[in-house]
């Protein structure tokens, strides 16, 4: 079995330092790289890149809503030509400097709230698959299973890559429990590892309930603001290499090639 694992990085703000990125681009495959709109900016974005190419880390872009503020996490509604702009701007800004460096980005995964919307939403993920696929057909979009992102994906025929979190826990509608309540991390990580092992083992998503769905996996994501992130990364990818799992930068996946 082949598996990616990937990090949301570059996210340097009010509400986090960065101090795990570069250590977690020692451990993981795929770097979703902050466009300078929820968090970062165009020197972080420029670090992030170049480092993610000396660990030959593959890099994508992380885009969220234009609010620093709430770091991206607080909902807002845009018209679709709202959307379009703020999707094209982000993915010219780190596309830039990803040429820059000669390690260009691979793939898009929306951040926090708009991804959330965009898994509930049909339109909004229509509108954010249309502004990749206008941007490059070719860029692979990052899509929780199951969800309205996955559908849109299909229609647009786009690449995409269904993504699970070792970090948190999942609602019995196979979507991530809300940050507001209590049990929406894991936090321990030997409970991610064989939660993850045991998603691998069964192509499902594990409810917090215990209930299980059947979804495709491709790729399983460590939050990189985590105050755990590090050592969830370590202990999974031990675990996952223990249990022969070939680990592979997102675009190298068999599935894109």
């Amino acid at each position: 079995m082949e598996i990616n694992l990937n990090c949301d990085l570059g996210e340097k703000s009010i509400h986090y330092d960065g101090i795990n990125d570069f250590p977690l681009l020692k451990i993981i495959n795929t770097a979703n790289i902050a466009c300078g709109y929820h968090a970062g900016n165009d020197l972080t974005i420029n670090e992030t890149i170049k480092e993610s190419k000396k660990n030959n880390v593959s890099v994508g872009a992380h885009p969220g809503f234009n609010d620093k503020e709430n770091f991206g996490r607080k909902r807002i509604n845009l018209t679709k030509k709202e959307l379009n702009k703020l999707l094209r701007e982000q993915l010219e800004i780190i596309y830039e400097i990803s040429l820059k460096h000669q390690w260009p980005i691979t793939h898009v995964k929306p951040h926090g709230a708009l991804n959330n919307m965009a898994c509930e939403n049909i339109e909004i993920s229509l509108s954010i698959g249309e502004s990749i696929k206008e941007f490059n057909k070719d860029l692979i979009f990052v899509v929780l299973p199951l969800t309205e992102m996955e559908e849109a994906a299909k229609n647009l025929g786009l690449k995409f890559a269904c993504e699970i979190f070792a970090d948190r826990n999942y609602e019995d509608n196979g979507q991530l429990v809300s940050r507001e309540k209590k049990h929406a991390s894991i936090i321990d990580p030997n409970i991610a590892s064989s939660n993850i092992l045991e998603m691998l083992d069964n192509s499902c998503i594990n409810c917090y309930s215990g209930k299980k769905i059947q979804c495709e996996i491709d790729t399983i994501c460590i939050h990189g603001d985590g105050d755990k992130a590090l050592l969830i990364a370590e202990n999974l990818k031990k675990n996952l290499l223990k249990n022969n799992i070939q680990l592979l930068n997102l675009n190298k996946l068999k599935k894109f090639i």
